[in-house]
């Protein structure tokens, strides 16, 4: 029988991986309201440490950072010693693991963020309700537009966050620039109607992104940071828009220059189709010469059928890892798959977080 290219060992020089199965960032909400990863997340992430690489729950990098209840931090002393248990837990197993570093921006409420404003490139707020603290689902609140000055303290938070998780033991970090959080509402126009060299072309909407890229790059290397980035997903208001095929060839031109180690690419699976379709892969491929992984409802099957077009390096798994924390292993003896609590995705206890055989 052909051995699964999953299974293969990925032999590059910065990342060299037992496998090319990832883990992908979900944000399964067991921190505490302060962003201090729960002890449970040691277990959790270990429990799936046989895979290529691990990336996090998606990770605050500032106390305004929004998003939802219980999400993780790594902007503190008290984050980074948990995460640093987390870290050494997945290297005694022999794994790896990058940190995903987020702000929320304009997702969120001031009261999951001890009162502070939201904040976002333009004050235009999402057209959702969020879980609250006292139990309730609350319109989001509208945000306060950044001054242009304040960029840059913006872009050194993402900076130090990423200092933070080399200093937790985390092999690389990976900046969300994806699913409608801060760094994208300032790629896409319907979120950023700024005038000043933030907004506007494709060039401005990009540069807050190119910015945080360099000063992490330059901070931590180039060799230790990824970019997660969804095209063509309608998340939190953000809409398609008739430039969106550009402004994403620009950025991967952009980042290509900058060297980065990977692009992430999060699809999804609609009418049977990936929302990511295979002509952006081959034209990201030819602009961006470094790893490529995508995520976005994979099967083992479809995961074996998008690596054999060479298009992408590593595929990554999200619900499968949640119910089959093994899952390396399962696909390595072709054992069934468990099936997933959806019921248990976020908050609660640990059932249905590590109690997964």
């Amino acid at each position: 029988m052909e051995q699964k290219k999953l299974l293969a060992p990925f032999l590059h020089q910065s990342l060299p991986l037992r496998n090319k199965i990832i883990m992908a960032p979900m944000n399964r909400r067991r921190a505490s309201l302060d962003g201090i990863p729960g002890e449970s997340m040691i277990t959790y992430y270990a429990q799936r440490a046989s895979a290529g690489l691990l990336i996090t729950d998606n990770t605050l990098v500032a106390s305004n950072g929004g998003e939802v209840l219980n999400t993780p931090a790594i902007y503190n002393d008290k984050q980074i010693q948990v995460w640093k248990k987390i870290t050494d837990a997945v290297h005694a197993k022999g794994g790896k693991i990058f940190v995903q570093l987020v702000h929320g921006g304009r997702v969120g409420h001031p009261s999951i963020q001890n009162g502070e404003s939201l904040i976002a490139p333009s004050a235009i707020g999402v057209q959702e309700t969020i879980h609250l603290p006292d139990g309730t689902y609350q319109p989001m609140a509208i945000p306060i537009a950044i001054k242009t000055p304040e960029i840059p303290i913006w872009v050194n938070i993402f900076k130090q966050a990423a200092i933070n998780a080399i200093n937790a033991g985390f092999d690389g970090v990976e900046i969300h620039g994806a699913h409608g959080f801060l760094i994208d509402q300032f790629i896409n126009p319907h979120s950023n109607l700024r005038t000043d060299h933030y907004g506007g072309s494709i060039e401005n909407r990009s540069r807050f992104l190119l910015e945080i890229v360099h000063g992490v790059a330059d901070a931590i290397g180039k060799d230790k940071t990824g970019v997660r980035l969804s095209p063509f997903r309608a998340l939190y208001d953000l809409k398609p828009y008739p430039e969106e095929l550009a402004t994403h060839q620009y950025i991967l031109d952009e980042l290509q220059k900058i060297n980065i180690l990977y692009v992430h690419f999060s699809s999804e699976v609609i009418n049977g189709a990936q929302s990511i379709p295979l002509d952006f892969l081959q034209d990201a491929r030819r602009r961006f010469k470094n790893l490529i992984i995508m995520a976005g409802g994979f099967t083992v099957k479809t995961a074996e059928e998008i690596l054999r077009t060479e298009l992408v390096d590593l595929v990554a798994f999200g619900r499968l890892f949640i119910s089959n924390p093994d899952l390396a292993e399962r696909i390595y003896h072709d054992l069934p798959l468990t099936d997933w609590d959806e019921s248990t995705f976020y908050h609660g206890g640990d059932q249905g977080y590590i109690d997964y055989l």
